[in-house]
This record gives structure tokens, C-alpha cells and sequence, in this order.
């Protein structure tokens, strides 16, 4: 069926009437070639004309009205009872109860709903509308795309005296906020007139922070409450901690007092997995920790247990491995035994079975290593900084000498990073201030097929070959030690031997000694002692006391008279 439809309109509305005739053409202007402009023209062969093969499209942009949602309550009171009952006075529906279960009809009325409660909970047994069937299903491995990351937004403090970005936080529902704290960690170096200000960052928006965060002194941690997003935790240098409530302002809700707060910067703090949600932990350089696992700046790993009734079983034990301070530690989701440490050069991989050695470590680098994560979602993947501005990514499941991939992020030196809840994005903060969010490969970021059960096996027979060497070296020090004590003690013998005879040789001289001076001295008084011969006269004595002792004797020198 054709559809007609008449626009009817009067003449007069449609202007002036036109009307055409026939007539012959005239010639208007006649332009006759000019030979001059002819000798001027040059051929061109070949000739280069672009072409656009591609489709041409246009981008279209609508606003869209937002989705408004509500969260709405019902509170359930017990009913069933009859008016005459109280269901609040116990007397009462116990009397109520014994009453109906006397019914004849009780009985039946029970065996029929309990027919129908049956047939709908084997309904909901055999059908969960809510329940996800490939969570335990090994994932697809990737291996053709090689390892890569790309730069999403990039969020610079908006002060003009720049500072260090400490620490990163995600906000805990959906991560679509970023918590930033800044703060100078050179001791009396801070430039006068710089910003204490800490911001919370839309990853939509890096042109200017959603939220400012107004402490007293500059923070050097900073932490979403898991159970509550609105809430904050923030470590300040000068060893305070301080809350914030978003829904309250900038300003500080809750601040430690001085007298028991910290003493010096406030370099760690955690919430505590608690009922109430508001327990945390905060951890410094002012005294020895009591609490969990931290690092140390003599490069110690010291394990405690906070519930220890005496004080020797407060500290477990001690993992000695860096050469400097320990600026990261984290333990693998996957398998809590094994940890993660970085400082100096290196990072390191720990297990709670071998304490005199970690299982496994990365290559000394060139710049020093500021910062370390694990994966969230694959147990053989982890993250490190570097003074020289690089982020590195390990798999050790594809490559343990090197790193997977590294990507030089910025000029000047990382010091922070943490890693999303989905291991997708990473944010990395600079000593200028600038954090950097950067999206990695979905290789990265997946689950591989069977990489639970390689990571384990890399974890356990590591494991087992620092237990087989920590025992041949124990073994290697007991013999030498052995050795040094067997040596010690011939030592000993041949010294007490050398030191019997020399005292034996010394008391025999000291003993003949005092013998022949005693001789002497017997001698010398029976020489005085004895009597001198009697002489008729005085010449003959004096011929006497002046006789030669070399002379005969009988041979006498005559003395003139």
C-alpha cells in the first residue's frame, strides 16, 4: 500500500514565479592560450597522490543520566503468634507450644511443610544462581604475548617545593581512588616553607587532587582502612599517628598524643584484622619491635610473636641477609612461609624453614632497590624499584638470572610502589612527587596453568637445598672447630711441658746458686776464724806477713836491719 501525503501551501508564499524559455547560447568571455605560459610547463612523472583505503568514522558523545542507588533496611519481628501471646514472655510460648503440640493436626501440618522445605532447599542445592564455577579452573596460560607495560596516568604534586612520594594506598572498594602521602626523608634537610599536605587522587583525574589531607608534621605512610573506605591512617615524622574521616573534612579527626607516640619518623603502620576494624600497628627506628615480622636498618628480618608471655619468646627468630636497611617486606599471598625482602642491591626470597639463608635472590644491580611487592594474583611474579628510576618485574617461573621485563618510568629515583588488588596496575612514586600509574600485559596479570604447583615446588625444593647446606656448613664448622681445639689443647701440653722444664731449670740454678754463696760465705768466715802462728820476733812476723806468695817455700827475702 503506497502512502500519499499533500503539503499544501499557498502561491504567494513560494516568492516570485519563474519562467523559462528557450533561447540560443552566447559567448560571454573568450580567453585565447598564451604560448609564453605554455613553454613554461613541466611535465611531472611520476605522481604521488595519497589515498585513505580506511573507513571513515566519527566519534559521537552522549551524557547519559546517572544512576542513582539506595541501600534500604527491614527489620523482622517473630510473628505467628496469637494476640493473647506475648512472644517476649518465655512463659507464655512455652505454654503456647506444649498446647499445640497436643494437636492431633500438628503432627500432619508439620510433615507437609517439611515436604515443602525439603523440595526448596535441594532446589537451592541443586541451582546457586550466585555461585562462580571457574574460580578453581586453571586459567588459560599466555605465552605467545611477550611481557609489557604502558603508562596510564601520571599524578605530580601540585606543590611548588616538590617532595618524595613515601608511601601508596588503593582505595579498598574498586580501586578507584589513590592515596598519596609526601614527605622529605633527608634528616634537618627539609626546605623551609615546604607543604605537609597529603592527597587522595581520582585515577580519572590527574589534573588536580579529589581530597587534601591536612596534617601536622609530613607523612610518611598513609593507609585506607580495609572495612571502612571512609577512614585513614597516617604515619607523620615526627612519630604521631593521625586518622582522618573523608565524610569529616581535611582535617585530622583522631591524633596520638606526644608522650605516647613514637620518637622518631613513623616509617610502617597496618590495620589489624580485628572485629571492630579499628585496631592497628605502627612500627619505627625508636625501639625494638614486638609485633609481627619487620626489617630492620641493620639489614635483620626479626620474627615476633606479640602474644609471647615472657620476654626471650617475644622474638622467634632472626633471618640476617642485607648488607643495609630493609625498606620492603612482604610475605607471598600465596604461601605465607615464604617472604619477600629488599635492601641494598638485592631482593630476597625467605622461607620460615631456613633461617641462616634466603632460598633464593636477584643479581647485585648498579642502583640501589628502594621498594618491593608480590603479585596479588600470581605467586611467582614480584615488583622492585630502583634508585635509577626503573621498575623491575620478575617471574621466576620464566626467567630467575633477569628480570621479565624492566621499564624505566622516570628520570629520577623511585621510592615506593604497591600494586593493585587485580595485579593489573601498579602505581610507582618518585623523589620529585610524582606518581606514575601503569597498566601491565595481561600476561602479568593472569593466573598461569599450573603455576601454583611450579611455584611450590620452586619454593620447597629451594627450601631443601638450604636446609642440605646449612647442615654440611654446621658440619664443616664443628670439625674445624674440633681441629682449632685439638691444636689448642697439644698447645697447651707442649706449652706446660716447656713451662715445667724451664721452671725445673730455673729452681735448680736458683737452688745452686744459694748453695755455693752459702760455701763461700762458710769459707770466707772459717778464713777469718782461723789462728795465726806465734813468732819470737818482729822481724820474723813482718818476714812472715811480707813473704811472696809466688815464691818456694823456705826461700825468704832477708831484711836489712
Amino acid at each position: 500500500m503506497e502512502i500519499v501525503y499533500v503539503y499544501v501551501k499557498k502561491r504567494s508564499e513560494f516568492g516570485k514565479q519563474c519562467n523559462f524559455s528557450d533561447r540560443q547560447a552566447e559567448l560571454n568571455i573568450d580567453i585565447p592560450p598564451n604560448p609564453e605560459l605554455a613553454e613554461q610547463f613541466v611535465e611531472r612523472n611520476p605522481v604521488d597522490t595519497g589515498i585513505q583505503c580506511s573507513t571513515s568514522m566519527s566519534e559521537h558523545e552522549a551524557n547519559t543520566e546517572r544512576f542513582e542507588m539506595e541501600t534500604r533496611g527491614i527489620n523482622h519481628v517473630e510473628g505467628g503468634w496469637p494476640k493473647d501471646v506475648n512472644p517476649l514472655e518465655l512463659e507464655q510460648t512455652i505454654r503456647f507450644r506444649k498446647k499445640v503440640e497436643k494437636d492431633e493436626n500438628y503432627i500432619n501440618a508439620i510433615m507437609q511443610l517439611g515436604s515443602i522445605m525439603e523440595h526448596c532447599i535441594k532446589q537451592n542445592n541443586a541451582i546457586d544462581i550466585y555461585q562462580e564455577y571457574f574460580d578453581d579452573e586453571d586459567a588459560v596460560e599466555v605465552t605467545e604475548e611477550a611481557p609489557s607495560a604502558k603508562t596510564i596516568n601520571v599524578f605530580r604534586d601540585p606543590q611548588e617545593i616538590k617532595r618524595s612520594a613515601t608511601h601508596l594506598s588503593w582505595h579498598p572498594d574498586g580501586n578507584r581512588k589513590l592515596a598519596v602521602a609526601y614527605s622529605c626523608l633527608d634528616f634537618q634537610r627539609a626546605p623551609e616553607g615546604m607543604s605537609h599536605e597529603a592527597y587522595i587522587w581520582d585515577l580519572e583525574n590527574p589534573n588536580r587532587p579529589e581530597i587534601v589531607l591536612k596534617p601536622s608534621s609530613s607523612l610518611i605512610t598513609l593507609e585506607y582502612n580495609p572495612k571502612d573506605s571512609h577512614v585513614l591512617l597516617g604515619g607523620c615524622y615526627n612519630g604521631q599517628l593521625a586518622c582522618w574521616d573523608t565524610r569529616k573534612g581535611s582535617l585530622v579527626a583522631e591524633l596520638s598524643t606526644i608522650e605516647f607516640s613514637h620518637r622518631d619518623p613513623v616509617y610502617g603502620s597496618i590495620w589489624l584484622q580485628s572485629k571492630t576494624g579499628t585496631e592497628c600497628f605502627s612500627a619505627s627506628t625508636d625501639g625494638q619491635p614486638t609485633k609481627f615480622m619487620v626489617g630492620t636498618e641493620q639489614g635483620i628480618v626479626i620474627s615476633c610473636n606479640r602474644k609471647a608471655k615472657t620476654s626471650a619468646e617475644k622474638i622467634v627468630c632472626t633471618f640476617p641477609g642485607h648488607h643495609g636497611p630493609i625498606y620492603a617486606l612482604q610475605r607471598n599471598p600465596f604461601y605465607p612461609k615464604n617472604f619477600l625482602t629488599v635492601g641494598d642491591w638485592t631482593a630476597r626470597i625467605w622461607s620460615e624453614d631456613s633461617r641462616e639463608s634466603s632460598i633464593m635472590w636477584t643479581k647485585y644491580h648498579m642502583a640501589y632497590l628502594t621498594d618491593g611487592a608480590w603479585s596479588p594474583v600470581r605467586p611467582a611474579v614480584f615488583f622492585t624499584t630502583k634508585m635509577d628510576g626503573t621498575l623491575d618485574i620478575w617471574d621466576f617461573v620464566f626467567k630467575q638470572c633477569d628480570p621479565a621485563l624492566s621499564l624505566k618510568v622516570c628520570d629520577e629515583a623511585l621510592f615506593c610502589l604497591r600494586v593493585q588488588d587485580n595485579g593489573c596496575f601498579i602505581a610507582c612514586g618518585s623523589q620529585l612527587g610524582t606518581t606514575t600509574l601503569l597498566e601491565v600485559s595481561n600476561g602479568l596479570c593472569t593466573l598461569q596453568r599450573n603455576e601454583k604447583n611450579t611455584a611450590s615446588s620452586i619454593f620447597e625444593r629451594e627450601t631443601r637445598r638450604e636446609k642440605i647446606l646449612e647442615a654440611r656448613h654446621r658440619e664443616m664448622r664443628l670439625k674445624e672447630k674440633g681441629k682449632v681445639e685439638g691444636k689448642d689443647d697439644d698447645q697447651r701440653e707442649e706449652e706446660t711441658t716447656l713451662n715445667l722444664e724451664e721452671l725445673v731449670s730455673k729452681a735448680e740454678e736458683e737452688f745452686f746458686d744459694i748453695i755455693f754463696s752459702e760455701l763461700r760465705k762458710k769459707e770466707v768466715e772459717a778464713m777469718k776464724m782461723k789462728p795465726k802462728p806465734k813468732h819470737q820476733d818482729l822481724e820474723t812476723d813482718e818476714e812472715v806477713e811480707g813473704e811472696d806468695p809466688g815464691e818456694e817455700e823456705g826461700d825468704h827475702a832477708e831484711t836489712p836491719t
